[in-house]
Order: structure tokens, then C-alpha cells, then sequence
């Protein structure tokens, strides 16, 4: 299954970035810290082109503090780019981004020429309570729902830093697969574009081969030692959607009721401190979608071709082009 998810508002996004970048000194890409490669968008990148870029790992509580650590180095040894990591705790977050836009854009600062910020992230990836947290007001929504905040504001941090915020944006075609399920279990994606039992089976997949202690405390399945990190998928959601109640008539479990206790848990940080990527598992899936997105356009080219001999179109010749 692809999972894709672009409705209208964020063609609206797209083009206030656009816009918004010609004016702009540093972007701040804020990521989901327990999907760092899956949460950076390659669209912004796009758009910003040449902007140095902060990437602020985002929910470091809830993550897997080694994984935290291997892509702050993976980020920070990439041109152009620093990376910190925050969570809702930290003391001063307005300082640590305040300090990392100078280190980026040493000549801007002061009265005369204040930094001017883009900030940007996925949906749900914790931007708007982040810039609440930063200015100690109410300034942006929040919520567990993707796509909460609709407009572009303006924030002011300090007299010399003014910070723009824009609301969340995914692209329009997501070509890792594993990426469009690790946003949809984080709630990145709308809840209409994906089937919530498959991401569950492919969340309990990746928390089987890396934090199967975490679910056997979770759950408290009493399997063999062992077994929790071997079972099928399938098997598994089963067994806790009826360890957790999810029972219809008839004894049955109901799956979507079980797959939504897992994506719950996860999302809530009740299963403990998990990410579900490491630099080198994303940049392995990243390559393969890279071919995978050359394959389709190949085809795609065929189809069209073959529809332009089918139809009695014939494309001009060299003879022809030349004359």
C-alpha cells in the first residue's frame, strides 16, 4: 500500500513558502525526532534551495536517545546544516534556536539587520506547541489532528529575530514507502488516507526487531521469551487487541479497535522511548524508492509512447527537427 496525502491547503503552503524564502536568512525545519529522515520534507528542500538550514529534532523525550544522537551527527555533517535536538522540557528553547540561526547566518543580526526565520515541519510534528512553548503564549493551534494550523503568523522571539511560521506540509508524492508509514503512525497524515490495520502490522513489524521488551511490558502477552520478537505480525495485533478488551460478539477481535490501542500507545509514548529509523535503515529505503520512482516514470514514458503509435501521432524525425 502507498500512502500519499496532499490536500488543498497545503498547494496553498507551497506556494507562502515560495513566496516567503526570497525574504528569508535561515529555515527551520522542525522533524519528528523518532523519524527524522522520514519527517524531513524533500519538497522544502525544493523550495529553499541554497537557505541555510537548523533541523530541530523535535519530542528527543519520546525517542530513542542513541538513534537521537547517530542523526544529529548524520544532520550536522551535511553542508549547510546544524541540527539540535528539543522536547517540550527543555528550559530555554528560544536560546538553543536563537544561538544555532546566528551560527548559521553569522551576518544578520541587531536592529539594522534582523534574522529573518522560516519555520516548517510535517503536520503534527509538534511546531505549533514548540512556538507556543518559545513565546510563552497561545500564538499557534495545536492538537493530535494533522493540518491544525491553516495560516502563515509571524512571530517576533527577540527585537532583532522575527520567526514566520507556516502550517504543516507533507509532498505530493511520497516515493518511501516505509517513510509514508512511519507518518502515518505518527499521526502526520490524515486519517482518510491510510488503512490504520496495515500501519499498525508494519509499526509492530519495526517494534518486533528493535523494542520487542518494550511490548512485552506494554501488553503482558506472558509468550516464551523470544517469541514476542518472532511472532507474525498478524498473530500479534491479535493477541493484544484481545488482551486489551478489543473483543466483538462472538469472541472475535477487532482489529481496527486493536490497531488503534498500538498506534495510541506509540503515539502517547506509553510503549516507552522508540524511533523507528536509523540513518543508515532510511538511506538504504531511500535509495531503493529512488529506483522505484525510476521504474514508474520508465513505464509511465512507455504507456505514453505506446498511446502516441496507437493513435497515429508520430513524433517528428531528426530530418524534420534539423529542416
Amino acid at each position: 500500500m502507498s500512502i500519499q496525502w496532499f490536500p488543498g491547503h497545503m498547494h496553498l503552503t507551497k506556494k507562502a513558502i515560495t513566496e516567503r524564502v526570497k525574504d528569508i536568512d535561515v529555515v527551520i525545519e522542525v522533524l519528528d525526532a523518532r523519524l527524522p529522515g522520514s519527517s524531513a520534507n524533500p519538497l522544502l528542500a525544493e523550495l529553499t534551495g541554497h537557505k541555510p538550514t537548523l533541523k530541530v529534532l523535535n519530542k528527543q523525550d519520546v525517542a530513542d536517545p542513541e538513534r537521537t544522537a547517530l542523526w544529529l551527527d548524520w544532520y550536522n555533517a551535511q553542508s549547510a546544516t546544524r541540527a539540535v535536538a528539543l522536547d517540550a522540557s527543555e528550559p530555554a528553547p528560544a536560546r538553543k534556536l536563537i544561538d544555532g540561526c546566528h551560527l548559521l547566518a553569522p551576518h544578520r543580526g541587531g536592529m539594522a539587520k534582523p534574522m529573518r526565520v522560516l519555520i516548517c515541519g510535517v503536520p503534527n510534528v509538534g511546531k505549533s506547541t514548540l512556538i507556543n512553548t518559545l513565546t510563552n503564549k497561545r500564538q499557534a493551534k495545536t492538537g493530535d489532528e494533522a493540518g491544525i494550523t491553516k495560516l502563515e503568523q509571524r512571530i517576533t522571539l527577540a527585537d532583532d529575530f522575527y520567526l514566520w511560521d507556516t502550517p504543516g506540509m507533507l509532498w505530493p508524492r511520497i516515493s518511501v514507502a516505509e517513510s509514508g508509514y512511519n507518518l502515518a503512525a505518527s499521526g502526520a497524515v490524515g486519517r482518510n488516507a491510510y488503512d490504520e490495520e496495515l500501519v499498525a502490522l508494519e509499526l509492530l513489524r519495526r517494534l518486533q526487531a528493535h523494542y520487542a521488551p518494550l511490548l512485552e511490558a506494554r501488553y503482558k502477552l506472558g509468550l516464551p521469551p523470544g517469541t514476542m520478537a518472532t511472532m507474525p505480525d498478524d498473530e500479534l495485533l491479535e493477541a493484544i487487541g484481545k488482551k486489551r478488551g478489543a473483543v466483538m460478539a462472538g469472541g472475535r477481535v477487532n482489529l481496527q479497535k486493536a490497531a488503534e490501542i498500538v498506534m495510541t500507545d506509540f503515539r502517547t509514548a506509553t510503549l516507552g522511548r522508540i524511533s523507528l529509523e536509523t540513518p543508515a535503515e532510511f538511506e538504504a529505503w531511500r535509495a531503493i524508492g529512488v529506483l522505484r520512482e525510476a521504474e514508474r516514470d520508465a513505464k509511465k514514458q512507455a504507456r505514453e509512447n505506446r498511446k502516441k503509435k496507437g493513435s497515429g501521432v508520430r513524433e517528428p524525425s531528426a530530418t524534420t527537427q534539423s529542416s
